[in-house]
């Protein structure tokens, strides 16, 4: 064997990659998330991109120094998805999150509302049309009116995302929702404008899917706002605010006490902390003497005793004592913080299930698109010809023009042109892509809350074959908070004999 000398070894490895956390707006579909993975990824230097539709977070690993956080949010804004870079204080500076989810819910109820009225006008007038009855509702110009209304008030907002995908060559569900209804639109008003072709009038189709659309998605905006609610209450515990003193040991403890951030501290310095507050930051206790509640760190219920040159970590609660600490680890390195950083991780890595969902979520509008014009090809040229009877409907009622015409040989375009719309229509919710990243982070989020840390999707999905679960300790199976569970009643009789007795 053949000696190599130390000289020659190998050097250690080097950490040689940085991830870069990114906040991207403007994502509705997995489709979307295709494609923003696929412009992150584009870059020269990002070696991995992954992305979370219900988080909204986009997590980089690139070679350090090789990639500009600016640039790539500046890269995904240009394509449509208004991104900037997460920094450690983002969450202090930027809006409560729990307050722009409520505006936005607020925004999506509005929405939901007037589409929820056209389209009982729009059923009024419909089951009146088959009654005979309701004939004010049953105006075609009526209807006509309130498909426009629908598309350009509730439905505004999907047609013009549905356009910037299918211009930056990433069609998403919105695209489908928009081919729809404006396809649909648009050969209603041609059989409106021209009845001699013998068309059918179906503004009815525009609203109901408007309106039913807009519902879906508001209660997908609830159901993430619920599990978004969890992890928020786990930032909750991140002190805010630390009372920084001079060196104790030398000035004493009468010095007056400065509030900054805690995110501001550095490492070395002197804090105070008084009975009720929360420890700001890791450290050691320099001067006094108290109890720490650690259940949330811990498990356990009893305070623990602190003493000069014992060890306290960020988020606990001081409970007897005023004392004084030094930090040893701050910001994003305290323990706590690596708690939450481990479940915002956690709900962005991706089961295998999800990767598969989104990939096949990336290719899914082009299959649907593809499959409308296939479903139309084979209707126009070939199904209307070996299925006479579907499209021959003898006379064409035109009762809303006061007329009546013979069914011409174009009902063949109309049915064609409505089976196409109908595929488009089915395609347009957006479970595929939504609903499995929600279910990680409802089910990452709800763990977290209670003290349960669940590493990713991936984890998450194996737990399923889990037959034993060994607990190291009683700890981790307390809540923390002792809570009376029975109260057991003592006769009076009892009692006697119980002091009477030797």
């Amino acid at each position: 064997m053949q000696l190599v000398p130390k000289t020659q070894l190998p050097a250690e490895p080097t950490l040689t990659t940085e991830k870069i956390t990114l906040d991207v707006a403007g994502m509705k579909c997995a489709g979307c998330v295709k494609a923003v993975e696929r412009q992150l990824i584009e870059h020269p230097g990002v070696k991995s991109a992954c992305v979370n539709l219900a988080t909204e977070v986009a997590v980089v690993e690139s070679e350090v120094g090789a990639v500009d956080a600016l640039f790539l949010a500046k890269r995904l804004t240009d394509a449509g998805f208004p991104t900037k870079p997460r920094q450690a204080c983002d969450r202090q500076n930027d809006e409560d999150p729990a307050k722009r989810q409520r505006r936005e819910m607020r925004s999506s109820l509005r929405q939901l509302a007037i589409a929820t009225t056209l389209l009982i006008l729009s059923g009024i007038g419909h089951f009146g049309h088959m009654t005979g009855s309701m004939q004010p509702l049953d105006n075609i110009w009526l209807h006509c009116g309130l498909a426009t209304v629908s598309l350009l008030i509730p439905g505004r907002p999907i047609l013009v995302d549905g356009w910037r995908g299918w211009q930056r060559n990433a069609p998403n569900m919105n695209t489908l929702v928009g081919l729809g209804t404006l396809t649909a639109y648009t050969a209603s008003l041609v059989a409106l404008l021209f009845p001699q072709m013998g068309w059918d009038c179906f503004f009815d189709e525009p609203v109901m899917m408007i309106g039913f659309i807009l519902l879906g998605r508001t209660l997908e905006r609830y159901a993430r706002g619920r599990a978004a609610a969890a992890f928020r209450q786990l930032l909750a515990l991140q002190p805010q605010i630390a009372r920084l003193i001079a060196n104790p040991e030398k000035a004493g403890t009468s010095s007056p006490p400065v509030e900054i951030p805690a995110e501001q501290v550095r490492v070395g310095e002197w804090l105070q902390v008084l009975p009720g507050d929360k420890i700001p930051v890791d450290g050691k206790v320099v001067v006094g003497q108290t109890t720490v509640d650690e259940s949330m760190l811990t498990g356990e219920a009893v305070p623990v005793i602190k003493q000069p040159g014992d060890v306290v970590t960020a988020g606990t609660l001081n409970q007897s004592g005023a004392i004084a600490i030094q930090a040893t680890r701050t910001g994003n390195d305290t323990t706590l913080a690596q708690i939450v950083a481990l479940v915002e991780d956690a709900q962005t890595r991706k089961a295998p299930v999800q990767k598969l969902a989104d990939t096949v979520a990336g290719y899914f509008t082009y299959g649907v698109l593809t499959a409308a014009l296939l479903t139309f090809v084979f209707w126009y040229f070939f199904g209307t010809h070996i299925w006479q009877n579907v499209n021959m409907s003898g006379v064409m009622d035109m009762s809303h023009h006061g007329e009546s015409y013979p069914a011409p040989a174009m009902s063949g375009l109309l049915l064609s042109l409505k089976l196409a719309i109908a595929v488009m229509v089915v395609a347009c919710p957006c479970a595929l892509g939504l609903a499995t990243p929600t279910a990680i982070l409802v089910g990452t989020g709800i763990g977290a809350e209670r003290g349960l840390l669940i590493k990713g999707g991936d984890v998450l999905e194996r737990v399923h074959k889990l037959d034993t679960i060994v607990f190291d300790k009683t700890g981790t199976l307390t809540t923390g908070n002792p809570t009376v569970t029975d109260c057991l009643v003592i006769k009076a009789e009892q009692d006697k004999k119980v002091i009477s007795s030797p």
